[in-house]
């Protein structure tokens, strides 16, 4: 969960967000490095009043100048390409659940049982109970068991939308038409909050995403009462 004045990111609840952390880490690093050199070389130019002749004409610092920032892009590509690949690979997922973007609420259908779906829709700030929050609370929480590989198919009815939950690492659009795929799977229970990523209309701002995971007892059970609720 986000709180005022954050500069990192939130705590990551799915191995996925942990790499992505890393890698922003890797990457800041790198950033830094590279702005110390070049900062370091600007003032060394502009407070020394000593020259060297040969600096004009260099083949050696030609080729030091052209093979250190494609050096410098290589180690910052190949662990991004690892992590893109990693976050493609669906590997046999326990669960399967299918989120539908509408103006301007979510719906979830839980494909692998016969009639569990629901509707998610913001519970108002007059509505809330003590320690939810406004304006990510939903009165539906799409529930799911810890340690489980879980699939996201995402598609919208109406307008454009994405589905997105930072704590996860799952950022995915939801296309009218169309049946967009995304997989996670969260390492500790708790409740994760996120919103729609897509500007969709006048509402676009109370349409949140409340995900909480539980043991897999639990989330028996939960499944259970919905089933017999519907």
């Amino acid at each position: 969960m986000a709180h005022p004045s954050q500069l990192g990111f939130q705590d990551a609840a799915s191995p996925v967000m942990e790499e992505l952390i890393h890698f922003h880490d890797h990457a800041l690093m790198v950033v830094i490095l590279v702005c110390t050199l070049v900062f370091y070389m600007i003032v060394a130019m502009l407070s020394t009043k000593l020259t060297d002749k040969f600096i004009i004409d260099s083949q050696a610092i030609e080729v030091v100048w052209t093979l250190l920032p494609g050096g410098i892009l290589i180690l910052i590509a190949l662990p991004s390409l690892g992590i893109l690949y990693l976050m493609d690979e669906i590997n046999d997922p326990h669960l399967t659940v299918k989120a539908v973007g509408h103006q301007w609420y979510w719906s979830y259908e839980y494909t692998d049982y016969e009639n569990l779906t629901f509707d998610a829709y913001m519970v108002p700030t007059q509505d809330l109970l003590p320690g939810q929050f406004r304006l990510l609370e939903t009165d539906h929480r799409m529930v799911v068991p810890v340690d489980s590989p879980i699939r996201m198919l995402v598609t919208a009815e109406d307008v454009l939308h994405s589905w997105a939950v930072p704590a996860l690492g799952v950022k995915m659009d939801a296309i009218p038409g169309r049946l967009n795929q995304t997989a996670f799977l969260t390492s500790r229970p708790g409740v994760f909050y996120g919103q729609c990523s897509e500007i969709c209309g006048a509402n676009h701002s109370f349409m949140p995403i409340t995900v909480e995971a539980v043991p897999l007892e639990h989330f028996e059970n939960w499944s259970l009462t919905m089933l017999e609720d519907a």
